[in-house]
């Protein structure tokens, strides 16, 4: 996920009729065009997704459309054709988040079109779209393989995970909430990205495991490959309910975290049917199948109990205490740390 700013020039280079329709039975709706399409993260989330939500949608007389897509990519094709949006909606976290209002992408929501926007806690009630779940981010280790580590540190100065750690590029989220936390343990802050530079260059080894993606890492884990990576708790979540022996473990320095939110495109063409979408995925139906394997998301719903295999990653009373990026810092920095970061792997 891409969160480094962006302008359309950048990537030139690169309700009468809703009001009459909603009278009208779900076949004809569909038919006369009231279907969500919903940009959603490949993997875990677009099967929990597509699986939970379509049928909660239909049933409220709309349809959805899931339309896998990193968050990134979903930026680039709104911004490709703005006044014709390719998504009535948008998944993403603070820092896209802070892009797409800078580029005028998406619009404030009308929570009255919610029927659960109450069982939401007040910090997951966005002006811009309900917090669907809290993705919280630490390290994935295989104990097979290696110890537990400590925290980031551990894996730089430990020989016992020498060639086994693997990250990818500061275009992932993941990654680079990872490397704000480096930056404060061997540099002067968060947005010392210097001294993380300097630290692979020290670290040759670190370098032989930078990949493209968080799923290239994970398939990388599968196979035994790595046994290390920087991740959400979902993606551990998932490689569990594949038999693969892997453990999450939050940093001594506290795990990065981000909410994760729906947005409403700028002139969406579907209107209900994505409010629909949006409060189905704040229902209690939905978030009590989407927190149990494979999914395993956080939920935002109140009256949506917490699991044990969750409440072993994070607890509600422990939500106050991660690490929350600056995102503004972040994306005035990015596009200049993903240059250098590629120029250092690239050698």
């Amino acid at each position: 996920m891409t969160d480094f700013k962006m302008t359309r020039r950048h990537f030139g280079l690169l309700a009468a009729g809703a009001a009459a329709a909603t009278a009208l039975p779900f076949a004809a709706r569909a038919a006369a065009g009231e279907t969500a399409i919903a940009a959603t993260f490949p993997g875990n989330w677009e099967d929990g997704y597509r699986t939970v939500l379509t049928p909660l949608v239909e049933a409220a007389g709309y349809g959805l459309t899931i339309a896998p897509a990193m968050a990134q990519d979903q930026l680039a094709k709104i911004m490709a054709s703005p006044g014709n949006p390719a998504y009535d909606t948008l998944l993403m976290s603070p820092g896209q988040m802070a892009t797409a209002i800078e580029n005028d992408l998406i619009q404030k929501i009308d929570p009255s079109k919610l029927k659960n926007w109450g069982m939401l806690d007040p910090a997951f009630q966005g002006e811009y779209g309900p917090t669907v779940t809290i993705e919280v981010n630490g390290i994935a280790y295989n104990p097979d393989l290696v110890p537990q580590p400590k925290g980031y540190r551990d894996l730089f100065e430990n020989p016992a995970y020498s060639g086994k750690v693997s990250w990818t590029g500061f275009a992932s989220n993941t990654a680079v909430m990872a490397y704000t936390e480096l930056a404060k343990i061997f540099g002067s802050g968060p947005a010392d990205m210097e001294a993380v530079f300097k630290l692979f260059k020290e670290h040759p080894e670190q370098l032989k495991g930078v990949v493209d993606s968080t799923n290239h890492q994970m398939t990388l884990f599968q196979q035994g490959e790595i046994a290390v990576f920087m991740c959400s708790t979902g993606n551990v979540a998932r490689l569990k309910s594949m038999g693969i022996n892997a453990e999450f473990v939050q940093p001594d320095t506290g795990s990065p975290a981000a909410p994760v939110n729906i947005h409403l495109t700028k002139g969406a063409k579907n209107l209900e049917a994505a409010y629909a979408y949006m409060d189905a995925a704040i229902s209690k139906a939905a978030q009590d199948q989407l927190k149990m394997p494979p999914t395993e998301m956080f939920p935002t719903n109140k009256d949506v109990s917490l699991t044990p295999e969750i409440e072993a990653y994070v607890t509600r009373a422990q939500l106050a205490n991660m690490v929350y990026p600056d995102w503004n810092e972040i994306n005035k920095n990015r596009a200049d740390w993903i240059r250098q970061f590629d120029a250092i792997v690239a050698g």
